[in-house]
C-alpha cells in the first residue's frame, strides 16, 4: 500500500513520463480494478476500512470536528480492541502475519507502554515500522502538519505576556498601577518560556512522532532517513526467508510518496517531475525488490500480491509553483476530497501467476475493503457474522467466473458527513454518482482547496445541493457534466434509488465513540513512547541495518 499516491502517477494507468516498470508488470501479469475505491479520502480512516472490510463511520475511524486523522503518536484515539482485521483471522488459521512500513491507526489508551492500539494488538505478530505516519514536520518542511501551528502559537502567547510585563512594569515605575512585582516577573518567565518552546517545539514533534518501532520496543527516535528504506527491504527480506515453509500474510505499507519525500541519494534527479516523481520511481523500484524476493525464494507462484494506495494524490502539496503531491489523472479533486473521484479512485492490481488470468481488467466498482473478505475467505477463515461487513469477496470478479460487481451502492463518507454515494445500475450497465456536498474549491476557479493543506468536511466553506449534483461516471468519469432532470430521463428514478439505499444503510448504523474527536485525538504526555526518560526522548540506531 502506497501512501498518498495518486492513479495517474503509475504507468498501467496512464502516466508516461513517471517510470512505474515493476507496477506495470505487476498488472500484465495479473488484475487491474479501474474502479477501485477508497472507503474514505486520508489516511487513518481508509486504513482502518482496508484492514476491518468495513466503513470507518462503523468502528468510530472518523472525526466530527475537522480532526481527521490521527495528529499524535501519543493520542488515545485508535482502532477499538472489538473490530477484527484480516491479520487477526488468519493468524488464527495458522499463518504468520506481519507488517513492515505506517500503522497510523494508534498506539497506546492509559499509558505510554500498554500497546492497546498496537499492530500486534490487532493480529500482527511481527511489526516494524512507523506507528504515526510519514509527515513534513519529520524533515522541519516548510509544509507543516503540526510544527508551523505550534509555533505561531507560542510566538503569539510570548507577546501577549512580554505586552503585559511591560505594560504592567510601566504602571508600576509611573505608580499608576498598585500591583507588586510579582505579575511582571511571572509574566517575563512566562514570556521566556513560550519563546524557549517555540524554538524548541519542532525538534518535539521529530522526536515524539517520527520515530521506528521493531513490535513493542523503540529502535530510532528519532528515525535516521538515510537508513529507512535499506531497513525496510531488509525486514522484507527477513521476514519472507522465516516464513516461506508455511502460510504467511505480509502487509507492505510505504512511507512514500508521502511528503517531506525522502528519497535516497540513487533516485534524487532520476525523474522528468522533480522530488515527488523520484519518490514515486523509488518506490516502484522498492516494489521490484520484494518481487525479486518472492522469486529468489520460490514463492512467485503460490503468492498472491496486492498493489494499491490508501486514497489519492494531495492537490495542496505544493510550494510555489513546485508540485509535491500525486496527480490523479483525469479525475477530479485529489486527497480529503471524499466525494470527487480524484480523492478515493486508487490504483488496484492483483497478481497470483497460474490463477488469475494474466492482463484482465475490471471495470466495475470495487473497494479497498472488499479486500478484507477476499484474503479471509482464501486463508480458510469465515468473515464475521457478528458486525457488518461492507466489502465483498472479489475472487469471482478477479477469476471472471462473474462478470459483475457485488457492490449495489458504494458510500463516500468525509468525516461523519455523507458527501457522495454511487448506484451501479446492473440492468443498464451504468455507475451513477451522486453528491449531497462538495468542498468548496480555493482561489475561486481552482480544482482543489490551495489555501489550506485540505479540503473541509462541513462548515460553510462546503456546498450542500439540494437537489443533488448528478453524475454519470460510465459516459463522465472526469464528473465534468452535472445532469439534471431536464437532461437525464432518468435523474428521479437514480435519486429514489440512492436515497433508499442511503436509509437502508443508515438503519444498519450504531452509535460508536468517535476515535478521531478532539478529545480522544489530543496529545497526552503520559501517552508518549520514549526511549529513554521523558522527555528525552532520543536513541542511537539499534546497528540492525545500513
Amino acid at each position: 500500500m502506497a501512501d498518498d499516491l495518486g492513479i495517474g502517477d503509475v504507468g498501467c494507468y496512464g502516466n508516461n513520463t513517471v517510470r512505474t516498470p515493476n507496477i506495470d508488470r505487476l498488472a500484465r501479469a495479473g488484475v487491474r480494478l479501474t474502479q477501485h475505491l477508497a472507503a474514505a479520502a486520508v489516511c487513518t480512516p481508509s486504513r482502518a476500512a482496508f484492514v476491518t472490510g468495513r466503513y470507518p463511520v462503523r468502528s468510530g475511524m472518523v472525526s466530527s470536528d475537522g480532526s481527521r486523522v490521527l495528529r499524535w503518536t501519543a493520542v488515545p484515539g485508535g482502532l477499538p480492541a472489538n473490530e477484527t482485521t484480516f491479520a487477526q483471522i488468519l493468524r488464527g488459521r495458522g499463518y504468520a502475519t506481519g507488517l513492515i512500513g505506517k500503522w497510523h491507526l494508534g498506539l497506546n489508551c492509559e499509558s505510554s507502554a500498554d500497546h492497546c492500539h498496537h499492530p500486534v494488538r490487532h493480529g500482527f505478530d511481527h511489526f516494524y515500522g512507523m506507528p504515526l505516519s510519514m509527515m513534513g514536520d519529520c524533515a522541519h518542511w516548510e509544509m507543516s502538519e503540526k510544527r508551523a501551528n505550534l509555533e505561531r502559537k507560542l510566538s503569539l502567547s510570548a507577546q501577549a505576556l512580554a505586552l503585559a510585563a511591560l505594560t504592567l512594569a510601566a504602571g508600576k515605575v509611573a505608580r499608576l498601577l498598585g500591583v507588586s512585582w510579582a505579575p511582571v516577573i511571572w509574566s517575563t518567565a512566562g514570556c521566556v518560556l513560550a519563546l524557549a518552546a517555540a524554538s524548541c517545539v519542532g525538534t518535539f514533534v521529530v522526536s515524539a512522532d517520527c520515530f521506528l518501532m521493531r513490535n513493542r520496543s523503540i529502535t530510532e527516535q528519532p528515525m535516521v532517513f538515510p537508513r529507512t528504506t535499506a531497513l525496510f527491504l531488509q525486514e522484507v527480506s527477513s521476514f519472507v526467508r522465516r516464513n516461506k515453509h508455511g502460510p504467511f500474510l505480509l502487509f507492505v505499507s510505504f512511507l512514500h510518496v508521502h511528503i517531506p519525500l525522502v528519497t535516497t541519494e540513487n533516485f534524487l534527479g532520476s525523474s522528468l517531475h522533480g522530488l515527488y516523481g523520484d519518490n514515486v520511481q523509488e518506490m516502484d523500484w522498492m516494489v521490484g525488490q520484494i518481487l525479486d524476493t518472492l522469486d529468489t525464494e520460490g514463492l512467485t507462484n503460490s503468492t498472491l500480491v496486492y498493489f494499491t494506495s490508501d486514497h489519492g494524490g494531495s492537490l495542496e502539496s505544493r510550494l510555489g509553483n513546485h508540485q509535491y503531491g500525486g496527480w490523479n489523472g483525469i479525475y477530479k479533486g485529489g486527497k480529503g476530497m471524499a466525494g470527487w473521484e480524484g480523492g478515493i479512485r486508487v490504483p488496484g492490481i492483483f497478481r497470483w501467476p497460474g490463477v488469475l488470468p494474466a492482463g484482465r481488467e475490471v471495470h466495475e466498482p470495487t473497494s479497498l475493503m472488499d479486500v478484507f473478505p477476499t484474503v479471509v475467505r482464501l486463508g480458510g477463515g469465515e468473515v464475521p457474522q457478528d458486525r457488518v461487513v461492507d466489502g465483498q469477496d472479489l475472487l469471482p470478479l478477479l477469476l471472471g467466473t462473474t462478470q459483475s460487481s457485488q457492490h449495489d451502492v458504494l458510500l463516500h463518507y468525509c468525516e461523519t458527513y455523507l458527501h457522495a454515494a454511487r448506484w451501479f445500475q446492473r440492468d443498464r450497465g451504468a455507475v451513477w454518482k451522486v453528491h449531497f456536498q462538495t468542498p468548496v474549491f480555493h482561489p475561486e476557479g481552482a480544482g482543489a482547496c490551495y489555501e489550506g493543506a485540505v479540503c473541509p468536511c462541513s462548515g460553510d466553506k462546503v456546498t450542500r445541493h439540494d437537489p443533488p449534483l448528478l453524475f454519470d461516471l460510465s459516459r463522465d468519469p472526469s464528473e465534468a457534466r452535472a445532469l439534471t432532470p431536464a437532461t437525464e430521463p432518468a435523474f428521479y428514478q437514480v435519486m429514489a434509488a440512492v436515497q433508499r439505499a442511503v436509509e437502508e444503510h443508515r438503519r444498519t448504523l450504531a452509535p460508536v465513540p468517535l476515535q478521531l474527536d478532539s478529545g480522544s485525538n489530543s496529545w497526552r504526555p503520559w501517552l508518549q513512547p520514549c526511549c529513554g526518560p521523558f522527555p528525552l526522548c532520543w536513541c542511537v540506531p539499534d546497528g540492525d541495518g545500513p
